[in-house]
């Protein structure tokens, strides 16, 4: 054990923990090495917005990213990963206008220049949260090279991006039907606007016609709609030109309940003659839709409601009132005035503000719009080439396709104070619109746009604003753009990624990332999505207080596969903290027991035991799985590699075999064990340090080693000296005896320290050698008091039996063995053994696994198979000898 560490009798994460971050970063052991011979490996982080402390799905998030970005460091990679923060636009002015509210103030009270400076004080506080977080999950982030998307550097690439998508006619201003927040009082996409089912009603009312005249028998048209406070801004009916039941009264004029005005029926293929009636009402300034029509047809636009949806003077005597209250009230004076004909209760889909929670309005407004279509037809033709994006899953990359080749115009202005300022000025005597990246210079003749951008807008920049584009020969531009690997979840792949991907390529010339690893989100036990409304969302630095960094990073690692969501749950955290008291108990026990002089170095390979050949076997088999998992990001199979080995075969096995050695007299032997104890666990500790970094470096560092830290060590690389097939299928028939002896005691009732006879009868001459050249173990783990390994011995009558690969066990327990009882033991093994045989049978005549499994594969099959069958016929042999003796 090091001199310098001690490592305590209890796992303690806490201890373990404390001060090991800011150790990592005082040796600047996460900047990139600057090896330029290295080959560069970068990842951007999904800036997390500055409206708050960090979730789970956080965590989960940056702990793929960080285990990606520890294992290229440690596999010699020139790694960069930027950190940074998005200034969340909408989102975090709506967390500060909630913090205002509650002292009784507006952003209006303050003014836009004071209320920007609150907006810098919330981003100062909660960006130093965000980064106590970050310490706490260890995440091995570059901070020299931080960014913000406010930052001076950044905000010049958004001004460059404008006005040259402006100059490309790319960007254009005009005015459309939008969704507009009306409490946040700015535009969103439709991205941006989440649909829920909503209590609601289908009001049927009287349109009359203006002549007097009857249709149908009645004077008047029957019309449906969900939002009587729009009608007031009516301009038409319409039905479908090929609808041969309202021919007859196309150009036909009806009035406008309580407005009065004339409305004109006009002929457009947008009705559908199926849906209701095969009548709607055209309302250009209320309804997207609506608005296409009255393009096509030049009508009026009447804009009924403020931009906090509250009706205006076009509202008549409803002016002033909430739109839900006005609607109740139109409601009420169209029944009293006898043009409702009915009310029909009914639930249908509504769309509301993802950031404000309210009822989104469709509303005509001047707005900023990117012409999508070029973009996304130049991104969709990039993934035909070599420099395409990789999605991962590639199932994902169907859902980025779709929303590209159905893409809409984007509306990028916001009616806020907190973003990027639109560059473009407003001349305030001829009108004129002036865009440039600077603001003119006779600026006291200009008066800029008072809107901002759209965040989306500044973010799909990040991977390569964040390396000093625009200018091109920034170093870390040149180095590390385009970037490798981004790792974010599927319900941003709209927001977010196809942004990304769009823009980088029309400004670059290439994808921003090679991989994108999309991962789900994180659910609560039973499946739900955890959110304040539930009060089932949990607090992972609680998580982390409670079991540590490492235990909620394995869990994270572990829990999913790509793609997928993860479920939470303390019963796997309680599982992943044992995992990791198992790794420390071991550990420790192994230092405690190394002699001084005792390096993490091999003997001489002539010097190795079967248990050596085997454990460094196994060891060269797990690096090389592991690094193969974690290169196809299959974090969840990685970790269960690991498990298994360090478990199963490390723990559960080596240590205890070498307890032989370390307890002997064989001093050679002893040290041989030790050196190879100290060399697995040394590659052991390394192959887990990206998933938990902190504790394997507690261990590690208590060990004898040849370097500062596990962050910069060699990552471990498979050893074709290590490959022995032989060995470890000597040792898996030593374990499989030692566990059938084990078993037979259970059954019998006969624990260790009670004194049983062994016949193993061995039908394999590999079997016999193996067993006689590890007889010390034999006797260890199975304490018998006789031990008789040959292949000729006679089966005693009254034995318990266990048939083993290449052998036959017999264990007699006079006056403990029931023959009836030894049958139905043995003919429960031989349903099992029957059961695979056919299992077995029935994948090897299978064509179609036959024809696409490697040939490795298909002979590991047989092998298993033809030793169930001989395992079956020595089982069923057995049985009928015991049934002679009843």
């Amino acid at each position: 054990m090091s001199k310098d560490i001690e490592m305590s009798t209890k796992y303690d994460p806490t201890a373990v923990e404390h001060g090991r971050y800011n150790e990592w970063l005082e040796k600047d052991l996460f900047k990139p090495s600057g090896d330029h011979n290295a080959k560069p490996y970068s990842v951007v982080i999904p800036p997390p917005n500055v409206t708050g402390k960090l979730h789970l799905g956080h965590a989960w998030d940056t702990t793929l990213q960080d285990m990606i970005v520890r294992q290229k460091r440690m596999q010699g990679y020139d790694t960069l990963w930027l950190p940074g923060m998005d200034h969340a636009g909408i989102a975090t002015q709506a967390k500060v206008e909630a913090r205002l509210a509650e002292q009784g103030v507006s952003r209006y009270d303050l003014g836009r220049e004071k209320f920007v400076d609150k907006v810098w004080e919330w981003k100062d506080e909660y960006a130093s949260i965000i980064k106590q977080q970050w310490a706490k999950l260890g995440l091995s982030l570059d901070y020299s090279r931080e960014r913000f998307t406010f930052d001076e550097g950044l905000s010049q690439a958004v001004r460059k991006v404008f006005v040259a998508l402006y100059e490309k006619g790319l960007i254009y201003r005009g005015e459309y039907i939008i969704n507009w927040d009306p409490k946040a009082r700015t535009a969103l996409s439709d991205i941006e606007v989440i649909h829920q089912d909503d209590k609601g009603a289908f009001y049927h009312v009287k349109y009359p016609f203006a002549d007097g005249s009857q249709f149908q028998g009645k004077d008047y048209i029957e019309i449906a709609t969900t939002r009587p406070e729009t009608m007031l801004g009516d301009v038409a009916i319409a039905v479908n030109p090929s609808d041969e039941r309202y021919k007859e009264i196309v150009g036909k004029q009806v009035i406008l309940p309580l407005q009065g005005r004339h409305l004109e029926i006009i002929a457009d293929q947008y009705v559908d003659p199926e849906f209701g009636t095969g009548m709607v009402k055209i309302t250009p300034a209320h309804d997207p839709n609506d608005f296409e029509v009255g393009n096509r047809h030049n009508l009026e636009r009447i804009n009924t409601m403020n931009d906090d949806a509250t009706m205006n003077e076009k509202a008549g005597k409803y002016a002033g009132m909430d739109r839900f209250e006005a609607r109740e009230a139109i409601v009420a004076d169209l029944e009293e005035q006898g043009y409702l004909l009915s009310k029909e209760p009914i639930v249908h889909s509504v769309g509301h503000s993802e950031r404000t929670g309210v009822q989104v309005e469709a509303r005509l407004s001047t707005q900023w719009f990117v012409k999508m279509k070029p973009l996304a037809e130049a991104a969709l033709k990039n993934q035909e080439t070599e420099d395409r994006v990789n999605f991962v899953p590639g199932r994902f990359e169907n859902t980025f396709t779709q929303w590209m080749e159905n893409v809409h115009d984007w509306v990028i202005s916001r009616q806020l104070w907190w973003g990027h300022q639109i560059p473009a000025w407003y001349h305030k005597e001829t009108g004129e619109i002036y865009v440039g990246e600077e603001a003119p210079s006779d600026i006291e003749n200009w008066e800029q746009d008072p809107d901002v951008l759209d965040t989306w807008f500044s973010s799909a920049l990040w991977p390569f604003s964040t390396m000093g584009w625009p200018n091109e020969e920034a170093p870390d531009f040149k180095r590390y753009f385009p970037t490798n690997t981004l790792v974010t979840g599927y319900d941003i792949i709209f927001f977010w990624v196809s942004r990304m991907i769009f823009q980088s390529k029309e400004f670059t010339g290439r994808r921003p990332f090679q991989n994108v690893l999309i991962h789900g989100l994180i659910r609560d036990e039973s499946g739900r999505k955890m959110s304040k409304s539930l009060g089932n969302g949990i607090d992972p630095m609680d998580v982390i207080e409670k079991y540590g960094a490492d235990a909620l990073r394995w869990f994270l690692a572990t829990g999913s596969t790509p793609g997928q969501d993860v479920r939470f749950s303390y019963k796997k955290m309680d599982s992943a903290w044992n995992f990791i008291n198992k790794i420390w108990n071991a550990s420790r026990f192994a230092i405690m027991n190394f002699d001084e002089g005792i390096k993490p170095e091999l003997p001489e390979k002539k010097e190795w035991q079967l248990a050596d050949k085997w454990i460094l076997s196994r060891l060269n088999s797990t690096i090389g799985e592991v690094t193969r998992l974690f290169d196809s990001f299959e974090f969840g199979e990685a970790g269960r590699a690991l498990y298994n080995f360090i478990w199963n075969d490390l723990c559960d096995w080596y240590i205890e075999m070498a307890k032989e050695d370390f307890y002997g007299k064989d001093q050679s032997r002893k040290q041989n064990t030790q050196n190879i104890l100290c060399y697995v666990l040394d590659q052991t500790l390394r192959l887990l340090h990206p998933i938990m970094p902190f504790v394997t470096e507690e261990i590690w560092l208590a060990m004898p080693h040849d370097g500062q830290s596990l962050v910069t060590a060699a990552y471990p690389t498979e050893q074709d000296a290590f490959n022995d097939q032989a060995a470890e299928k000597g040792m898996e028939n030593l374990i499989e005896l030692i566990k059938a002896v084990r078993n037979i005691r259970a059954d019998a009732n006969a624990p260790l320290s009670s004194p049983i006879d062994i016949s193993i009868k061995t039908t394999i001459p590999e079997t016999k050698q193996i067993f006689q050249a590890n007889q010390d173990y034999i006797e260890r783990f199975c304490h018998p008091e006789k031990l008789e390994i040959a292949p000729d011995l006679d089966a005693p009558t009254l034995a318990m039996t266990a048939v083993i690969t290449g052998a036959e066990v017999y264990i007699p327990l006079a006056g403990l063995v029931d023959l009836n009882q030894e049958v139905q033991r043995l003919t429960k093994e031989e349903e099992k053994l029957t059961a695979e045989v056919a299992r077995g049978e029935k994948k090897l005549s299978n064509q179609g696994f036959v024809a696409h499994a490697p040939e490795a594969v298909i002979a590991k099959e047989n092998e298993k198979l033809a030793a169930y069958r001989e395992k079956l016929t020595a089982t069923q042999t057995r049985i009928a000898e015991v049934k002679k003796e009843l």
